[in-house]
């Protein structure tokens, strides 16, 4: 692995709030041999004193036990997380509009009031993640609360009862997607993230899969059972499933590489290296230490960030076609059951395709064609849907438009944290606020398709159109910030530095001075480059 950018200052190295023992964050770098090679003395002593080999194992062995404990699970609670949050179309099939009576534009309005909450409370809630450091206990709990709220979505007797649980939920939702993308990017290196960000957002397309399977089977088996009308059911099941895995979550997941109770010091300590080896500096350390709102302000300060969230608003807008995907299926003309089958497909092929990008984005350290080569094949996609009405081009349409724009997508995801990594504060404001503003389209996206009119099925030209546009946007704003980080890349070959607030600056002498930017550490230029 690659040594990239070494630290002006140093932290001290006393026991942190946890009781965990010292793992030196950053040591002054005087070059040591060990089997004849080179070893950065940067190195805690524990590994220092390992063989090369010895330490490749246990660097091995730490992210196989990391993969085993923190993915399958992730997973599983994204998917309940989707399902929960994008049940509703399912539910709309199983007359869900008609008992609540529900008219005009009212569905529409259900749909989008769960960003608000959504947007709400994202970074907030990121900030609150890594002032407390406590991520296996936070996002359980908020699953949690959210399986509730799902499962009492069941209850509702009104338009006004459904409008109060939508927002809520999303308020709680909000915490877990930046959070799990938090948490992804406190133990991966760059060239591990991709790949795992994937895995992770793969639950939304098997939850959309999953979710036109088991909709079917509970309103085609439960309806009137009980009295109850089967999309009650839809939001009762899933909500109980939730609430379950909640708790088992609990003692699952694992907190931060320093607050992890479950791994042996040497692994504490690799988990600590192989940070500060790729990036040039440790990431969380005590709550003490953690500035909610420094974090923010130097997230908002930064270029890069705003050019990402243009980035990532144009896949996000496209994917919001999935909130409507039953009801864009239906347009082939079959009956209610079939149309929830016939959504399985697309989904699974989705999360074959974003898979392999992303495996092969790490693979290779290329970002820029595995983010923009899907959303050019998208608009072929959306184009498609507005000119043809043969089954067949239609369909091929609806199985290729999730993956291609889901796998720029979660290429960018991972960008985000490869472009702005430290201070982990800014990291996590980042992660938050370019998910939060990216989800904006959310709100008014329900509007774009219609239940009437020369804009409304089967072609769905005003969304489609838009879908298009938006597409293009992601290619244009991924162009741009490929510009700049090559323009940045021959910058650090001159003999720029990039301080610990992630800008680039001209020279060592054109740097901060520490203590008026908050007390945090600078790093300078030793090898690192942006990916792009």
């Amino acid at each position: 692995m690659t040594t990239n950018l070494e630290m002006e200052s140093m932290h001290s190295n006393s026991s942190n709030h946890d009781g965990e023992k010292d793992i030196p964050q950053q040591i002054e770098h005087i070059p040591s041999v060990n089997d004849g090679a080179v070893v950065d003395d940067r190195m805690p002593t524990m590994l220092r004193n390992m063989t090369a080999l010895e330490r490749q194992t246990l660097n091995k062995q730490l992210r196989q036990r990391i993969d085993r404990r923190l993915l399958p699970f992730m997973l599983l609670m994204y998917i309940l997380n989707y399902l929960d949050r994008n049940n509703i179309a399912s539910a709309r099939l199983a007359h869900l509009e008609e008992e609540l009576k529900l008219k005009g534009s009212e569905y529409q309005t259900s749909v989008s009031i769960l960003f608000v909450g959504y947007l709400l409370m994202q970074v907030p809630s990121n900030m609150l993640l890594n002032k407390f450091g406590k991520p296996a206990v936070y996002l359980p709990c908020c699953m949690l609360v959210w399986g509730v709220i799902s499962g009492l979505t069941g209850a509702v007797q009104n338009y006004a009862g459904l409008l109060v649980c939508r927002f809520f939920l999303g308020f709680v939702e909000a915490a877990y997607f930046p959070g799990c993308l938090f948490l992804l990017s406190s133990w991966y290196t760059r060239e591990e993230l991709v790949f795992r960000t994937a895995i992770l957002y793969s639950g939304s397309l098997i939850s959309g899969a999953f979710s036109g399977l088991l909709a079917a089977g509970i309103t085609g088996g439960m309806q009137g059972v009980r009295g109850l009308n089967a999309w009650r059911w839809l939001f009762i099941l899933e909500g109980v499933i939730t609430v379950l895995c909640a708790f088992v979550a609990l003692f699952v997941l694992p907190n931060f590489p320093r607050t992890t109770k479950w791994l042996t010091e040497e692994q504490k300590a690799m988990a600590v290296w192989r940070l500060q080896e790729d990036i040039g500096s440790d990431d969380w350390t005590n709550s003490s230490e953690q500035s909610i709102f420094h974090g923010a302000l130097l997230a908002v300060k930064d270029s890069k960030a705003w050019v990402l969230l243009l980035t990532i608003y144009g896949f996000t807008s496209c994917g919001t076609v999935t909130n409507f995907f039953p009801t864009v299926v239906q347009t082939l003309g079959f009956n209610k059951v079939n149309t929830l089958l016939l959504t399985a497909p697309p989904y699974v092929l989705g999360t074959i395709v974003i898979l392999f990008n992303a495996w092969h984005a790490d693979r290779t350290r290329e970002r820029y064609l595995h983010v923009v080569i899907g959303p050019v094949i998208s608009m072929i996609m959306f184009i498609l849907v507005m000119t043809t009405n043969g089954f067949g081009p239609r369909y091929f349409a609806m199985m290729v438009m999730i993956g291609s724009n889901y796998s720029g997508y979660v290429v960018a995801l991972g960008w985000i944290s490869n472009v702005l990594p430290r201070p982990p504060a800014k990291r996590a404001a980042a992660l938050a606020g370019i998910n939060a503003l990216s989800n904006v389209c959310q709100i008014y996206s329900s509007y774009l398709y219609p239940t009437s009119g020369s804009l409304s099925k089967p072609h769905y030209y005003l969304a489609m159109s838009f879908n298009v546009g938006t597409s293009l946007m992601s290619i244009v704003f991924a162009t741009l910030l490929r510009h700049i980080l090559r323009k940045a890349n021959r910058k650090l070959a001159q003999g720029a530095v990039i301080g610990h607030d992630g800008i680039l600056r001209e020279s060592v002498t054109t740097l901060e001075d520490p203590e008026k930017s908050g007390g945090e550490t600078v790093a300078t230029d030793n090898g690192f480059r942006f990916l792009v």
